[in-house]
Order: structure tokens, then sequence, then C-alpha cells
């Protein structure tokens, strides 16, 4: 679990380092305009080919967090878990959404822009796109992912990023 922690932190700083700065800066207020979101490869925890953007917090510490994420044209987030709650609002794209063990595209929701999708700690879920899709994620930090089978983590796959 330690190491799982560590990974996550040295994770979370390399997304932290291509977002935004004042991403971190909580003592005043924070306005983005949509040209200004910068997106930069997702850290290992996510497959290849995510981008994030951090528009508000610190995804390796405790309080409120804005994340973007950048999907790709047939992306799947394998099922897996968090130690938090998951607020989902769909910018663009379609995103798929489901509850479970295993990917089950039928049994999916499908979620167009202004969507929104709350999901508890530790539910069981996965998400997948056929095209490419931004969602707006906001939780309670730290952040953290646990996949359902670890041959599905990034993180432990060999020659990956």
């Amino acid at each position: 679990m330690f190491t799982t922690v560590r990974s996550l932190t040295a994770a979370v700083a390399l997304a932290l380092a291509f977002s935004a700065s004042t991403a971190l800066a909580q003592d005043h207020h924070i306005v983005t305009p949509p040209d200004q979101v910068k997106f930069g490869p997702a850290p290992p925890f996510l497959p290849a080919g995510a981008k994030i953007a951090v528009l508000q917090g610190d995804p390796s510490a405790s309080g409120h967090v804005v994340l973007r994420l950048l999907f790709p044209a047939n992306f799947v987030v394998p099922p897996h878990w968090h130690s938090m709650a998951e607020r989902l609002t769909i910018i663009s794209g379609t995103l798929y959404v489901g509850a479970g063990d295993t990917v089950d595209r039928a049994g999916s929701a499908p979620l167009a822009p202004g969507g929104f999708a709350y999901l508890p700690a530790k539910m069981h879920h996965y998400a997948w796109t056929k095209d490419a899709t931004v969602v707006q994620i906001n939780l309670e930090g730290p952040f953290d992912i646990f996949y359902i089978n670890a041959s599905d983590d990034p993180r432990k796959a060999p020659g990956t990023r």
C-alpha cells in the first residue's frame, strides 16, 4: 500500500508539472478560459494516451481538486475504484460509464456534454469512449486509483510509457 501511495505521489507530481501554475494558488480566485486549459500527458496510473489538466488544487494532497481528462477515441479505463468520491461532468464527446468488475459496453450509460455522474468512494466502475472525450472531475484529494485486476494497472505493465 505504501509503495502505491509513493508511486501515486510521484505520478501526480508529474501531472502537476504540466498544469497551469495558477491551479496550485489557493489564496485568490482562479479564472481559466477554455483556450487556456493546458493538457499534458496523464500520469502512469492511467492507460497511455490520456491527457490531464489540473484546474484547481493538488491531486497529491488533501483538499478540493478539479481536473480535466482528455481521453482519445476508443479509450478504456479498466474497472477500478477510489478511496474518495468522484463527480464527473462531461465537457465534450461522450463518456460511457458502468459499474462492476468487468467492462460491459452494453450495460454502460452514455453521458454527453453537460452530463453528470456521481461515483461514491470504493464503487467499482469503468469508463470508455468511442470518440475523443473531455471529462471534468471534482474530488477531495489526495487522488488515488486501485484497479480491480492487477494486470489492468498500467503502472505494472512492462515497457509502457
